[in-house]
Parts: C-alpha cells; structure tokens; sequence
C-alpha cells in the first residue's frame, strides 16, 4: 500500500470511529461534517436510513454511560482515487454485526457515502 493509500485509508478509519462516538452521534453539527449529502445505509435491522432520517434519531440523543462499541477486525482497502472500503467487526452491547462502509474524499474531507450492517446471531443462539 503506497503512503497515499495509508492515509486514505486511515482518514476514513477515524471519520468511522468518530461516528460511532456517542458525544459525536449526540451533535447534528458533527454527523453532518460526516455524512455524504448522498448517504445511505442498510441498517442491522432492515431499515434503510438517509442523512435526514440519522440526525432524526441521533440529534435528541443524551451522551449516556452505556458501554462503548467495540470494534474489531477493522481493514481498509482504498477502491479507487477519492474511494475507501472499510470493513469491521462491531459488537453494540450484544447486537453483533459485521459492516461496511464507503467513504469517498470531497471538498470538505472524508464522508461516509454508504454502510451496510449484517447481524451476527449471538453466540449463544
């Protein structure tokens, strides 16, 4: 990967943590700085969101105590100038899913165009 490639891929890799921060998810401001005008996501549990319909549920969020997500398995590969395709392992408090996610560079930095969740059965089940 050429030193170009590593930060691409590294811009997009801190834009994903900073969205899964709860003080960032709880500030419209911030998830906008984000998210793609463009964005899409297919959801963990089916549902199909737009930027309008993420700051519907994040932007009256209180930052609570609740347990971070953990995050592994994160790897980047940079698709094309401008385009990064991460993907990573995420347990949310036993909602488990593997996601992906596309950044792509724009005037304004690094934004999330598109996310796609696929739960995981508990290991348990």
């Amino acid at each position: 990967m050429t030193d170009e490639s590593e930060r691409a891929v590294q811009a997009a890799m801190d834009g994903e943590f900073r969205l899964l921060d709860p003080e960032v998810r709880a500030s419209p401001a911030r998830v906008l700085e984000l998210l793609d005008p463009e964005f899409t996501e297919f959801g963990a549990s089916g549902r199909r969101w737009d930027v309008k319909s993420i700051l519907a549920v994040t932007s009256g969020a209180t930052v609570s105590s609740e347990a971070p997500v953990q995050v592994s398995e994160m790897s980047g590969v940079v698709l094309a100038p401008g385009i990064v395709h991460l993907t990573y392992f995420a347990d949310n408090q036993g909602r488990r899913a593997w996601r992906s996610s596309l950044w792509r560079l724009t005037e304004t930095g690094w934004r999330m165009y598109f996310h796609q969740a696929t739960p995981v059965a508990s290991e348990a089940e």
